[in-house]
C-alpha cells in the first residue's frame, strides 16, 4: 500500500497545467484523471496540455473538468496525445513556453513522461522558476529515483502474454525462438519478463555479450538434456538489429530460430490494476507536493514509499539492472 504524503498547502497557485510527454504508456490516462480531480478538490483550476511540449510552445492548451476524465483510467495511451520535441531543447523556445503557461495563469506544471521528458521539466523550471513537478511515465522502466515507473507493469505482462503463446509453437516445433522486447538502452523489461518467461537465456545491455557465446551456450543445454527449443529475450538495446545479427549468427552455426519483434504492442492495451493504482497515487501525490511549495522534483516509489527525487539527478543519474535477475533465470534453467 502506498502512503500518499501528508503536506500542508502553503502556495498561492490557482492554476496547473499537466502535459504527457516522450512515449506513450499505459497507466498515463489514470495518472492524469488523478492529477486533475486533485487539484480540483483542493480548489485549482487544471489546464491540460496537447501533444507534451510541441503543443506547450504554440499554446494548445485547453481547461480541464472533472467529466473530461471520466472514463479514462481503464484506457491505454493518452488522452492529451504524445510527442517528442526537438525543439524544447533550445532556451529561447523554453523562455516562449514559459510565458504562455504565464500568460494562461498558470502556477505549476506536472510532467509524465521518461528521462527526455523529465530533463525537459528540470530546464524549465530552473530557467523560468515556474514550479514543476515530474512523475515517471514510460514502459522502460529505467529512471533513477524510482523503483517502478506508469506503465512497465502492463508492458512486462504484456510481453509475457505475447511470449508465453509463442513457447508453445517453440516446444511444437522445437525450435529457438529469439523474442525482441523493448527497453530502449536498458534491459529491466528483458530481465523480468525473461525470469517470468521461464526463458533459456536473456540478452540486456547492461552485460556483456558475444555473438559467438549464442551457439556454444545452446549447444551446452542441449547436451544437458534440456531440449531443442526455448526462448531467448533480447533486450532491443542501443543498435537496432541486435536480435536479427543472433539469428543469423545462429545459421552460420547450422541452428534455425524464430525471431519475433514484439514492438508497440507493449506500450498499448489497458493499464493493469497495479499501474491504475501506481499512477492515481503518484498524480495525486505530484498536486500534494506542488500545492506546498516543491519544484523541481520527481514523485516516484522506493520501497513502497513515494518519495520526491530532485529532478537534477534524474537528469544525471542511471538507474542501474539488476543483474542477478540475469543470474537467477540461468539458475533456474539448469
Amino acid at each position: 500500500m502506498y502512503h500518499l504524503p501528508q503536506l500542508t498547502k502553503n502556495s498561492s497557485i490557482s492554476a496547473i497545467a499537466v502535459m504527457t510527454s516522450g512515449g506513450d504508456s499505459p497507466g498515463m490516462n489514470p495518472a492524469i484523471r488523478s492529477v486533475t480531480r486533485a487539484a480540483l478538490n483542493q480548489g485549482v483550476r487544471v489546464f491540460g496540455i496537447n501533444k507534451g511540449y510541441s503543443g506547450l510552445i504554440i499554446g494548445d492548451l485547453f481547461e480541464l473538468k472533472s467529466h473530461d476524465v471520466s472514463n479514462i483510467v481503464q484506457r491505454g495511451g493518452t488522452l492529451l496525445k504524445s510527442d517528442r520535441c526537438e525543439a524544447f531543447k533550445d532556451p529561447i523556445v523554453r523562455r516562449q513556453a514559459a510565458e504562455i503557461l504565464k500568460e494562461h495563469g498558470i502556477g505549476g506544471l506536472i510532467v509524465i513522461g521518461g528521462d527526455g521528458s523529465l530533463t525537459g521539466a528540470h530546464l524549465l523550471t530552473h530557467e523560468s522558476g515556474i514550479p514543476v513537478i515530474g512523475l515517471p511515465g514510460t514502459i522502460d522502466n529505467d529512471i533513477y529515483g524510482t523503483d517502478d515507473t506508469i506503465g512497465f507493469d502492463t508492458a512486462l505482462n504484456t510481453a509475457l502474454e505475447a511470449i508465453d503463446k509463442i513457447r508453445d509453437t517453440a516446444v511444437s516445433h522445437e525450435r529457438i525462438f529469439l523474442v525482441e522486447v523493448m527497453g530502449r538502452n536498458s534491459g529491466h523489461i528483458a530481465s523480468q519478463v525473461g525470469v517470468a518467461c521461464g526463458a533459456e537465456m536473456i540478452i540486456v545491455p547492461e552485460i556483456d555479450f558475444k555473438l559467438e557465446t549464442l551457439s556454444f551456450t545452446l549447444a551446452n543445454q542441449r547436451a544437458e538434456g534440456r531440449g531443442s527449443s526455448g526462448i531467448i529475450v533480447v533486450a532491443e538495446g542501443p543498435k537496432p538489429g541486435l536480435t536479427y545479427r543472433l539469428a543469423r549468427q545462429l545459421e552460420l552455426d547450422g541452428q534455425t530460430a524464430g525471431v519475433c519483434i514484439l514492438g508497440h504492442i507493449q506500450r498499448g492495451g489497458r493499464p493493469t490494476g497495479h499501474d491504475r493504482v501506481l499512477a492515481s497515487c503518484l498524480g495525486a501525490s505530484a498536486v500534494t507536493y506542488l500545492l506546498a511549495g516543491f519544484s523541481d522534483i520527481m514523485v516516484g516509489i522506493l520501497n513502497s514509499k513515494i518519495t520526491a527525487t530532485p529532478l537534477l539527478d534524474i537528469v544525471e543519474k542511471q538507474k542501474p539492472l539488476n543483474p542477478e535477475l540475469v543470474t537467477l533465470a540461468q539458475l533456474l534453467h539448469k
